[in-house]
């Protein structure tokens, strides 16, 4: 019984991560998010800052309630591929790099790809193991068994 509460924080923190990522562009406006796409050369990058802002936001929000986890999953995780292919992999893997430091405190370059493969290793293990208690995919499959009795 331990064991299925095990990848609880794993989803929620995940959940919490995305949602917080979509909202900082939601808030920002995903224009703005839209303009660094167009940058990197994402083809219709004001599509796809939307969409990447509302998959955030509704991925995120899906993970924290434990629902629809297998599929939300997969958006999100060629989110992250992309993200890392586009963004992070020319700043090798270290995802927090010190460059310096002033009277303020350390001074942080670019991330790395170190986020992006945790998140997508996170997102594997909920595929793999499901969503776990307290969420609405275990309700709904308790519901399916009932009904199937």
């Amino acid at each position: 019984m331990v064991q299925a509460w095990a990848f609880l924080p794993l989803r929620l923190t995940m959940g919490v991560g995305f949602l917080v990522h979509g909202w900082a562009k939601w808030s920002r406006g995903p224009a703005g998010f839209g303009k660094l796409l167009q940058q990197i050369g994402i083809p219709v990058p004001d599509v796809t800052a939307w969409a990447v802002t509302i998959l955030e936001l509704v991925g995120g929000l899906a993970l924290i309630a434990g629902a629809f986890v297998a599929v939300v999953s997969i958006p999100l995780m060629i989110s992250m591929f992309v993200a890392m292919f586009t963004v992070n992999f020319r700043y090798g893997f270290s995802s927090i790099k010190t460059i310096g430091l002033t009277a303020d405190g350390p001074v942080f370059g670019p991330p790395g790809y170190e986020i992006n493969l945790l998140y997508i290793a996170g997102l594997l293990v909920l595929i793999f193991t499901g969503a776990g208690p307290l969420s609405i995919d275990r309700l709904l499959r308790r519901s399916k068994e009932l009904t199937n009795r």
